[in-house]
């Protein structure tokens, strides 16, 4: 597939989808052996391997993908808003494989125990070395999207250090971050110092106070706090990196973690980069490595041109299948890469003395039964985790159901949580946050200590209660609501809808802010008032301040009384106008 002359973007899209999605995963018919899968031809002289939002979840697991992934306006029906047999059959993928397993939530159970757990840092190792190997030495470069280091119990007590320790045993060369700027400024600084590979932001600046008062930065003149860009020198050519930071960082989290740093896309700042990159530093090909989310990718790329390939994160989406965007330089490619530890991206490029003259790619999914564990990274798991092993396997219930978080607006497992925060905190309602990272728990499983912590490991876990009236938690759904479908893919946020206890309401997602949720119904057939005051608990606030209980110790506590629990179905979230939307399914 070529990017020269005036190939047209059917027929480009056609290209990809012939070498990223029918090339990659062996067919069911096939012998399931790993050279089959994972046998990727490599064309060009350049490598580049990525993987994204592992979210420190080292061991392998199992991840339902979204039933409800709602695109609106001009995002409607196209990547990433595809779920189900609409996924399938935009990428041509067949139904009950491996493919629709690891891309799909379709027959989940059935096929979780067919296929078995996916991801594991010990097998990621095994596979980035065998990618590595099969082209000339020193020819790739392999990068991580960031959201490496929170979502455990040994990355919070390590405070990102043990992970920090396995991205070197992975052999990443370069990483972004998100969740890793929730450790604070020196622990971030201090994570930073352990990596061997570097860490890229260029959208990351010192508030105008911070560098009044001489805050120590990267580039004093620019005020970047972090190196922006990385040019290596491999397969006889220079190929740029870019670290694209995520940009709502003191939104999203309490602003106490990053005083002296702001935040934001900068588009502006990022064309001026490229174009540096390009002209004055000789780069033959320049990729973003993104933590913006997909959606903002997609504009970045039309906006900002003399990209060749954005690789990027934070959303969560696993497309097998880059999407291609024409700007005013060209096209760009953007890819995703999924999250967990599922998925390893292959870009493969043919440089030369022109720039980018071919691009292939592959989002291959890691199949932990199809790739041994490779021994130097099994074993450095073995010994990070040994001080909290006996507490991580404290079993404290079993599941009745599949428990899953992932989807806009309602998983099972938040729905457990909100159980445990209405009854031990004697609450009306109970809010959990719209979080995507945490694998999924099948029916019968036992829940362990480590299974919550996987779902609840922030450095601001503290739960809360407080009086909130009827229009205030309108409204606070109303602005989460607005982060998720705000037709500007610039001032989404990521993350999903937040996740309710106690109260059923209907959402409308192609209505304006503000007018998006209604018929807000307590548990106990109360319509909510608006001038009337409820008693809510939730945890992980962004503003309140942290001087509580950890999530997980109330959470810990209402399972252990229980022994076998089932996510509390009796409210619901009811969605109006997205029955024909490919980004729903009615599960």
């Amino acid at each position: 597939m070529s990017m020269r002359g005036e190939t047209t973007r059917r027929d480009l899209l056609r290209g990809l989808t012939a070498a990223a999605a029918f090339g990659v995963i062996a067919r069911p018919a096939r012998a399931a052996a790993a050279e089959d899968i994972y046998a990727v031809p490599r064309p060009g002289t350049v490598r580049v391997l990525h993987v994204t939002d592992t979210h420190a979840q080292i061991r392998p697991v199992y991840f339902r993908e979204p039933s409800v992934n709602i695109g609106i306006g001009a995002a409607q029906g196209v990547p990433p808003h595809l779920v189900g047999r609409a996924f399938l059959d935009h990428f041509g993928l067949p139904a009950g494989g491996r493919e629709a397993y690891g891309y799909t939530y379709l027959d989940f159970d059935e096929a979780a125990h067919r296929y078995g757990t996916m991801g594991g840092f010990a097998h990621v190792a095994t596979l980035l070395a065998r990618l590595r190997a099969e082209g000339p030495p020193g020819a790739t470069i392999t990068l991580d999207g960031g959201d490496l280091m929170q979502g455990s119990a040994l990355a919070n007590d390590t405070a990102g250090a043990a992970l920090a320790e396995l991205a070197n045993d992975l052999g990443i060369d370069a990483m972004t971050g998100h969740w890793e700027f929730t450790y604070g400024q020196d622990g971030l600084r201090a994570n930073i110092a352990r990596l061997h590979g570097k860490f890229l932001a260029q959208n990351v600046f010192l508030t105008d106070d911070a560098a009044f008062n001489g805050a120590h930065c990267f580039d004093a003149s620019s005020g970047r706090v972090f190196q922006p860009a990385q040019i290596y020198a491999v397969g006889g050519r220079r190929v740029a990196v870019i670290g694209q930071a995520f940009p709502y960082v003191p939104i999203a989290h309490p602003r106490r973690f990053t005083p002296d740093w702001s935040f934001g896309i900068h588009p502006a700042e990022l064309q001026a980069l490229a174009s540096d990159l390009r002209h004055r530093e000789r780069a033959d090909a320049v990729v973003l490595l993104s933590h913006n989310g997909m959606d903002a990718d997609l504009k970045l790329a039309a906006v900002v041109p003399g990209i060749d390939v954005i690789l990027g994160g934070h959303t969560h989406d696993a497309i097998p299948t880059p999407t291609v965007v024409t700007n005013a330089g060209g096209r760009t490619l953007v890819a995703n890469g999924g999250s967990s530890g599922k998925f390893v991206g292959v870009l493969d490029l043919d440089i030369g003395p022109g720039g980018v003259r071919d691009i292939r790619y592959r989002l291959l999914p890691v199949f932990s039964n199809l790739l041994p564990a490779d021994a130097k990274v099994a074993a450095r798991i073995d010994a990070l985790e040994a001080p909290g092993r006996a507490a991580g396997a404290e079993v404290l219930a079993h599941t009745d159901t599949t428990l899953f978080r992932r989807g806009n607006f309602d998983g099972p497992i938040d729905r457990v949580i909100c159980d445990a925060l209405r009854h031990e905190l004697d609450a009306e309602i109970a809010f959990s946050p719209g979080f995507r990272w945490g694998p999924s728990l099948l029916a019968g499983s036992p829940i362990t200590m480590g299974d919550l912590m996987a779902q609840t490991a922030v450095t601001y876990p503290d739960v809360y209660v407080q009086p909130m009236t009827g229009e205030a938690i309108k409204g606070l759904m109303e602005d989460v609501c607005d982060n998720l479908f705000n037709p500007d893919p610039f001032r989404q946020q990521g993350g999903d809808m937040i996740r309710i206890g106690g109260m059923s309401y209907v959402c409308t997602p192609g209505n304006a802010m503000g007018s998006r949720i209604s018929d807000l119904v307590l548990a106990d057939g109360r319509t909510l008032e608006a001038g009337k005051s409820y008693r809510v608990a939730g945890w992980a606030s962004v503003s309140q301040k942290q001087d509580g209980t950890p999530v997980w110790d109330v959470v810990a506590r209402y399972l252990r009384a229980r022994g076998t629990v089932a996510p509390d179905t009796s409210t619901r979230v009811t969605l109006r106008g997205v029955a024909s939307n490919p980004g729903y399914a009615a599960t």
